[in-house]
């Protein structure tokens, strides 16, 4: 009897062509790392559909249906992924912000190759067949709750980071590669419509809100997660996490809480540094081209900045 031919992609033989895209052994990857309190919150299938529902403005009942593809427990290439699934035909990745990052476009890229590369591995599919392999739609959202002022909601694209190549300023042809990072602002009174829809990140939202409130008050951290803990307990507002995972949930935040600090500090440090050392090179090339009367090349230096990294360096000016 004669086989039928099968339409779809042919089944991966050649093993050893997708096994050179897995990460080789002088790539960076780290294989612990904490759990935020979102992603604990988040990793719970019941909760992770109703935020998918809420944001796509569908009914999915069945928590079986969801499957997860967190790059569990890996950090790749110096990155952690903080949730993604599969869903129908849905390709969904979710990240947690605290800072104002306009490289997620890129983190996302790294993402979804990973996400993709396993994709087309599990299912053994081979790259040099000559069907079309049948890919499920990335969607890709970050939730921000910092303390800097942030829109309720914004789209980062990574062609807006590609440096452009004609003198108008244009790319003159389009871009090979493009990813957009959908930015929601999950602070405490923003996208309410979303809030609404989604009780648990409504709640996850009050919480953090609850705690800031505490520090602004001027209890030592601490004490601050310890109040909004008895507090939420006591409004039902994260009950069964905070219940079960008290501890958890405040080591959690307090190791979130002495990171952005730290991180904070640090570019505070590296600015006043920068300043202080650009200040100390600019006194110096001030004082040569006086000392040479090039006022002119002075004047330019103040308005063109290779022109004053050109004198720089013909003054030897590290």
């Amino acid at each position: 009897m004669e086989k039928k031919k099968s339409n779809g992609p042919k089944p991966h033989v050649k093993k050893k062509r997708l096994a050179s895209l897995t990460p080789d052994k002088g790539t960076h990857v780290q294989r612990t790392h904490k759990d935020t309190l979102f992603r604990f919150i988040f990793r719970d299938k019941k909760n992770l559909l109703q935020l998918y529902n809420a944001l796509n403005g569908s009914d999915h009942q069945d928590e079986n249906s969801l499957l997860l593809t967190t790059l569990e427990n890996v950090i790749y290439l110096g990155y952690k992924n903080d949730v993604s699934f599969l869903l129908d035909c849905t390709l969904f990745l979710a990240e947690h912000q605290t800072t104002v990052n306009p490289n997620m476009p890129l983190r996302g890229v790294l993402y979804f190759a990973r996400l993709y590369q396993d994709f087309i591995v599990q299912r053994e599919w081979d790259l040099y067949s000559s069907s079309l392999i049948p890919l499920p739609c990335p969607q890709y959202v970050v939730f921000y709750n910092g303390t800097a002022s942030q829109p309720e909601r914004q789209i980062l694209s990574l062609s807006d980071a590609f440096r452009k190549m004609s003198p108008d300023g244009e790319i003159p042809f389009p871009p090979a590669l493009e990813c957009k990072a959908l930015v929601l602002n999950i602070n405490y009174g923003q996208n309410r419509a979303l809030m609404e829809k989604c009780r648990p990140l409504w709640e996850y939202s009050y919480f953090i809100h609850n705690i800031r409130e505490k520090l602004k008050a001027g209890y030592a951290p601490e004490k601050a997660v310890d109040l909004a803990v008895t507090h939420c307990l006591q409004e039902g507002i994260l009950k069964d996490l905070l219940k079960k995972h008290r501890k958890e949930v405040v080591g959690m935040f307090l190791e979130e809480y002495d990171r952005e600090l730290h991180e904070k500090t640090l570019r505070q440090e590296g600015w006043a540094e920068g300043l202080s050392t650009g200040r100390k090179e600019w006194r110096e090339l001030t004082r040569l081209l006086l000392e040479d009367g090039r006022l002119d090349d002075l004047r330019r230096s103040t308005k063109d900045t290779k022109f004053e990294q050109q004198l720089m360096k013909e003054y030897n000016i590290e």
